[in-house]
C-alpha cells in the first residue's frame, strides 16, 4: 500500500496531467454554457455583462480555490476524497446525525451526474447550428453518450493516457481565443472588481436571480474533491493555478464581446462559438466535443467511487464491483452504468436543447455543496481549528450557498424538479437500505462459542450422524468468537440432522477505510475442529473470498497447522473442492409482523432493494458448486392481535 501522505505532496508533470485529464473536466467546460445561461432571450447590458463576469470571478476564487483547492482537499480519508469520504473521516468524532447531511450531498451529487453529460455534450454539439442552423443535435448527442457508456466496461487504460493532454489541449485553446477576444477591449477586467458584482447583485432589476446560471461555473468543484484519490492533492493545486487563468480568460472574452453587442441578443449560439474565429471553427467544435466527452468520462467514474463509497458504508445497496484494465482502483459497476445512461438519455429527450437542460442543472449540486460545508464545519473543528475561524469560514460559504441556492428555485418549475426528485429518491434509497441494516442489525441475536465448543466436538466425533461436509465454513459479521450470531449455531444444530464435519471455518470478512491490501489473520479455536479467519479487505479491493480462503488452507497445511483428510492428495483442484461447504444465512421478512405503517414501508421497500441487490455468493466470490443458502425468518415487531379461543364442540364424543 502506498503510502497517502507522500502521494497527495508529491508534485509531478505526470500526476499534473492526470489533474487536468480527470479532475476538471467539469468544471472546465462550463464556458461552453455558462454565460449563455445567463444571456440566453435576455438584451445585452453592460452592468450585467461585467456583473457576470465578476460575479464569475468570485464565485471561482471563493467556492473553487478557497472552499475545495486550499480548505477541503485537506481533508482525505487515507488518501481518498469526496463527501463520504469526508463522513468517514469525521463521524468518530461527532454524532451519528451527520449520515443525514452525508446521503443528501452523496444523493443530489450522483442526481447532478446524471445532467452534466447530457449538457456538456449538448452545448458542444450545439455549435454545428452556427453554420447549420437546421441541424437536429439530439441523435449525435445521444449516439455518443451510448457510445460513452458502453465504453466504460473496457476500462480507460489506453485512451486514459490521452485525457491529460487532450484536456491541456482543450484549456490552451479557450485561453488563447479568450485573449484574442479581450486584446480587442481589455477594459472589461475593471470586473475582477466586487463593486460590478454588487452592482449586478443589488442595483440591477432581477439581476440576483441570475445566480442561478452564474452557478454553473463552479458546478464540477465537488467533483474535483471526489477525484482527489486519483492524482494527489498538490498535483491538483498546481493545475488549478494554469486551470483557473484558462477560465477566466476565457469569461473574459466572452465578456469583450459582449461588451460590443450591448442591446443585442445572442441568439441560439452560445457566447463560445461566438468569440471563436470561424477559420477554425470546424476544428474548435472537435476540440470542444473531445473535451465534454473527457469531461462526461470523469463524472461517470465519479459517481462509481461514489456509489463504491456508498455501498462500503452502508448506504446503498450492494453491487456487483469490476475492476476493468490494469489501473489499480479503476471501478466499473455494471448496475449504475446502465442507470446513469438511461438517466441521461431521458434528459436529452426531454429538454432536446442545453438552454433548457441549465434550468435543471445546477440546482442539486447546491444542496451537495451546502450539505459539505456542514461536514467541513465539524471537520474544522475536529482539527482544533479555533471556533471563530471556523464559524467566519462555513458562514461565508453558507451566505454563498445560500444565495444560490434561492437564486437556483426558480429552475423548479423549468425543470429543475426533475434533479429535485430524482436527488430525493436516490436519498430515500440511502435511508431504507442504511435504516433497514440497522434495524435488521439490531435484532440480530450474539453468543459466545465457548458454550458450544463440548457439543461441536462431540457432534464432529460422532459418527452415526451422516457427515454433512468434510470442512463447512461459515460467514460471519462478527469479529469474534466470543460474541458471534446465534442463528449460525442453529444452522449447525437445528435444521434436521445436526452438520457433521471435520472442521468447522468461520469467516469474517473486515472492510478497511484504506483503499487497497488484502490482510489475513488466523485464530485456532480448537485444534482440527474449529478455526476462525479475519480477512482484512481494502474497501476498492475485489472480494475473492472463495480463491482467498483456499489459499490460506492451502498454507496453513503446508505449516502443519491443520490436518484435512487425505491432505496430501489435497491440491485445490476443482474436482476436489466439494470437500469444502461454505453456508450464507439471509433473513425474510416474516407474516408474524405488526409493525406501524412507517416501519413497515421501510422493511419492506429495504427487502425489496435487496432482490436489485448482489447476491452475497456474487458479492463474496463464492463458487455455486459448493455453496449452501439458508432462509431464516426475521420478526421485527411481533404480532400481537386478537386471543386465539378455542370453541367447545357441541357434540361430545363417548367411549365405544
Amino acid at each position: 500500500m502506498h503510502n497517502t501522505a507522500a502521494f497527495h505532496q508529491r508534485i509531478t508533470l505526470a500526476g499534473s496531467l492526470i489533474a487536468i485529464g480527470i479532475v476538471f473536466g467539469d468544471i472546465g467546460t462550463s464556458p461552453l454554457y455558462t454565460l449563455n445561461a445567463v444571456f440566453h432571450n435576455r438584451i445585452i447590458t453592460e452592468a450585467i455583462a461585467l456583473g457576470s463576469l465578476s460575479c464569475i470571478f468570485w464565485t471561482l476564487f471563493f467556492q473553487t480555490t478557497l472552499k475545495y483547492v486550499i480548505i477541503t482537499l485537506q481533508a482525505d480519508n487515507n488518501g481518498e476524497g469526496g463527501i463520504l469520504s469526508l463522513y468517514a473521516l469525521i463521524r468518530r468524532y461527532w454524532g451519528k446525525w451527520l449520515i443525514f447531511p452525508a446521503m443528501a450531498g452523496g444523493a443530489f451529487l450522483m442526481a447532478d451526474g446524471i445532467i452534466t453529460p447530457p449538457i456538456s455534450v449538448a452545448s458542444a454539439i450545439e455549435g454545428v447550428q452556427n453554420v447549420i442552423p437546421a441541424f437536429n443535435t439530439v441523435p449525435v448527442i445521444i449516439g455518443i453518450l451510448i457510445g460513452l457508456f458502453m465504453f466504460q466496461q473496457f476500462g480507460t487504460d489506453k485512451i486514459g493516457k490521452i485525457f491529460g493532454p487532450a484536456m491541456v489541449i482543450w484549456f490552451g485553446f479557450i485561453a488563447v481565443i479568450g485573449t484574442i477576444s479581450l486584446s480587442g477591449n481589455f477594459s472589461v477586467l475593471k470586473a475582477l472588481n466586487p463593486y460590478y458584482a454588487y452592482q449586478m447583485l443589488v442595483i440591477e432589476p432581477k439581476g440576483f436571480w441570475l445566480l442561478g446560471s452564474i452557478f454553473l461555473c463552479t458546478t464540477g468543484a465537488e467533483a474535483l474533491y471526489s477525484d482527489m484519490g486519483h492524482c494527489g492533492r498538490n498535483n491538483i493545486r498546481i493545475s488549478w493555478i494554469f486551470i483557473k487563468i484558462a477560465l477566466i480568460l476565457c469569461y473574459a472574452g466572452q465578456t469583450a464581446w459582449l461588451m460590443d453587442h450591448i442591446g443585442e441578443t445572442i441568439g441560439t449560439i452560445s457566447p463560445f462559438y461566438h468569440i471563436v474565429p470561424k477559420q477554425i471553427f470546424w476544428p474548435s467544435l472537435i476540440i470542444a466535443t473531445a473535451a465534454t466527452i473527457i469531461a462526461s468520462q470523469a463524472l461517470i467514474s465519479g459517481c462509481f467511487t461514489l456509489i463504491n463509497e456508498a455501498i462500503r458504508l452502508g448506504l446503498w445497496p450492494r453491487h456487483q464491483v469490476l475492476f476493468p484494465g490494469n489501473i489499480k482502483g479503476q471501478l466499473y459497476i455494471p448496475a449504475i452504468n446502465w442507470l446513469l445512461m438511461s438517466g441521461c438519455i431521458f434528459m436529452v429527450l426531454h429538454f432536446k436543447q442545453s438552454t433548457k437542460m441549465e434550468a435543471a442543472f445546477g440546482l442539486s449540486v447546491t444542496l451537495t455543496m451546502i450539505m459539505s460545508t456542514v461536514l467541513i464545519y465539524y471537520y474544522l473543528r475536529a482539527k482544533r481549528v479555533h471556533i471563530l475561524w471556523v464559524l467566519l469560514i462555513t458562514s461565508l460559504f453558507l451566505c454563498i450557498e445560500f444565495s444560490f441556492l434561492i437564486a437556483n428555485l426558480q429552475k423548479i418549475s423549468e425543470g429543475g424538479w426533475i434533479t429535485l426528485v430524482i436527488g430525493f429518491t436516490l436519498f430515500l434509497i440511502m435511508y431504507i437500505w442504511w435504516k433497514g441494516q440497522k434495524t435488521k442489525s439490531a435484532l440480530v441475536e450474539f453468543t459466545d462459542i465457548a458454550s458450544y465448543l463440548p457439543a461441536i466436538q462431540k457432534l464432529s466425533a460422532d459418527k452415526s450422524i451422516p457427515k454433512y461436509a468434510s470442512n463447512l465454513v461459515f460467514l460471519t459479521y462478527s469479529k469474534s468468537l466470543h460474541k458471534f450470531e446465534k442463528n449460525l449455531m442453529n444452522s449447525i444444530f437445528n435444521y434436521g440432522t445436526p452438520k457433521r464435519a471435520d472442521n468447522y471455518w468461520f469467516i469474517h470478512v473486515n472492510v478497511l477505510d484504506e483503499p487497497y491490501g488484502v490482510n489475513y489473520e488466523i485464530d485456532t479455536v480448537v485444534k482440527d475442529d474449529i478455526y476462525f479467519i479475519t480477512f482484512d479487505l481494502g474497501f476498492r479491493e475485489e472480494p475473492r473470498l472463495d480463491l482467498f480462503f483456499r489459499e490460506v488452507v492451502k498454507e496453513m497445511i503446508k505449516n502443519k497447522e491443520v490436518n484435512l483428510p487425505q491432505s496430501n492428495e489435497f491440491e485445490y483442484k476443482q474436482s476436489s473442492i466439494g470437500d469444502f461447504k461454505f453456508v450464507i444465512r439471509d433473513s425474510f421478512l416474516s407474516y408474524d409482523n405488526n409493525m406501524p405503517f412507517w416501519k413497515n414501508f421501510v422493511m419492506k421497500s429495504y427487502y425489496n432493494l435487496k432482490y436489485l441487490a448482489v447476491k452475497e455468493e456474487i458479492n463474496f466470490g463464492l463458487d455455486q458448486s459448493n455453496l449452501v443458502i439458508e432462509k431464516y425468518p426475521l420478526v421485527v415487531t411481533p404480532y400481537k392481535g386478537s386471543q386465539l379461543k378455542r370453541k367447545s364442540s357441541a357434540k361430545h364424543s363417548t367411549n365405544v
